[in-house]
């Protein structure tokens, strides 16, 4: 993976001395089940944020200035197990330095070693879950850190919600919660849904972000896509409350499997997270 670094910043806004935010990539793709490539993903993400703007419309806001270190990419590790550990003490790390972390994948189990550690550094946290899967599973081919086995990870950690679910297998069913499962035929049917999601959650809140969330008229490039996701808009309106109503501690994007000749997902998975780092950083300005 080439060393590039997120929204092609000048050196000054890089350095992990002064930086607000800590961008890491975790090119893994050793748990995915169907298409394989989002270990490209990292880097298609931060390429694709070179050609940003880097002026934020909605909160009128630069929020580069705050400085974004972009991490070097973390190893390839033999095992999901390895892997995890890997991501976990990495995000540790800045977090114990203060940083703001955003970790990128790379398929779905990546979350898991980052969700364990913003859970140990804030205490009683909810993971909210914006997913087109249950990733209930208790293990998946042979492994308990498959991509499919990410939220019960997290149940055996913390409390959850999970937003824009749309597929699962029947053996996950015994563990959804249901005033906390919000799925797309729900989200379609429920007026001001962002605010019953937010109304779920406790007051520090880890994000973790699975791109097939999206509808695949926007997003389809993922290892596993299905159809009626969710928009743009609407997504991003969520993100916001969460911003505006919780302590947001961190985030993940996953599951990118970039298309060569399709740059257009590559740049929404970069906005996406410049974005909701302009949500953040303009929140806290205002408080």
């Amino acid at each position: 993976m080439k060393v590039l670094n997120f929204g092609g910043l000048p050196g000054n806004y890089t350095q992990l001395k002064n930086a607000s935010v800590v961008v890491l990539p975790v090119p893994y793709d050793g748990t995915s089940t169907w298409i394989k490539g989002a270990d490209r993903g990292p880097e298609a993400i931060l390429e694709a944020s070179a050609n940003m703007e880097l002026y934020d419309i909605g909160t009128g806001s630069e929020m580069y200035t705050r400085g974004i270190h972009t991490a070097a990419p973390l190893e390839e590790h033999h095992s999901p197990g390895e892997m995890v550990k890997s991501v976990e003490q990495s995000v540790s790390r800045y977090l114990k330095d203060g940083k703001f972390v955003v970790t990128l994948g790379g398929e779905h189990s990546v979350s898991i070693g980052s969700i364990y550690a913003h859970a140990a550094a804030f205490p009683g946290l909810t993971v909210l879950q914006i997913d087109a899967h249950a990733d209930l599973r208790e293990e998946y081919e042979g492994s308990r850190f498959n991509h499919a086995c990410v939220m019960a990870r997290t149940r055996e950690t913390c409390h959850f919600v999970q937003a824009g679910i749309r597929s699962m297998d029947i053996s996950e069913k015994a563990f959804i919660r249901k005033k906390n499962l919000f799925t797309a035929g729900k989200i379609r049917k429920t007026k001001n849904w962002q605010k019953k999601v937010v109304g779920r959650l406790k007051q520090n809140v880890y994000i973790t972000l699975d791109l097939d969330a999206f509808d695949p008229s926007i997003m389809p490039s993922t290892g596993t896509p299905e159809p009626g996701g969710l928009g743009w808009y609407e997504t991003m309106e969520l993100i916001q409350m969460v911003i505006k109503n919780r302590n947001l501690v961190g985030f993940d994007v996953v599951e990118l499997c970039p298309n060569s000749s399709n740059k257009a997902p590559d740049f929404l998975a970069a906005k996406l997270i410049y974005q909701t780092l302009s949500f953040k950083f303009s929140e806290n300005r205002k408080r």
